[in-house]
């Protein structure tokens, strides 16, 4: 008879719940999901998330973190939401940082061509 065993990390922090599901003992066939991953569900959320969303939570998270009190696993967990919120906020930056540079160019373009025939073609 085989057993398996179930682990719940609930944070209230960010109002999300990991189960994770313990290989069956004695079947080498199984592997064990490590609860302190991120589900598919909240790599959506955060992808949709606006900057000023994604640095309000992450600031959140390393609160979490500074303010201890996590086993290992909750640890684990926050650290890869940070990593994913971060991530996120900083892809957002990025797109700014593009948008701003080719403004700069179109504007530097179009200054160097201010006042002469070419301006005017």
């Amino acid at each position: 008879m085989s057993e398996q065993t179930t682990t719940t990390t609930t944070n209230d922090d960010d109002n999300t719940n990991a189960t994770a599901t313990n290989a069956v003992k004695g079947d080498p066939s199984t592997t064990a999901v490590p609860p302190s991953g991120i589900t598919d569900e909240e790599r959506s959320a955060i992808a949709s998330m606006s900057y000023e969303e994604a640095r309000d939570r992450l600031i959140r998270v390393v609160q979490a973190l500074e303010a201890g009190g996590l086993n290992l696993d909750q640890s684990m967990r926050q650290w890869e939401l940070g990593e994913a919120l971060a991530n996120r906020a900083q892809a957002l930056l990025d797109q700014v940082r593009s948008k701003l540079d080719a403004a700069q160019a179109q504007q530097q373009s179009t200054a160097d061509t201010a006042g002469t025939q070419s301006n005017l073609d």
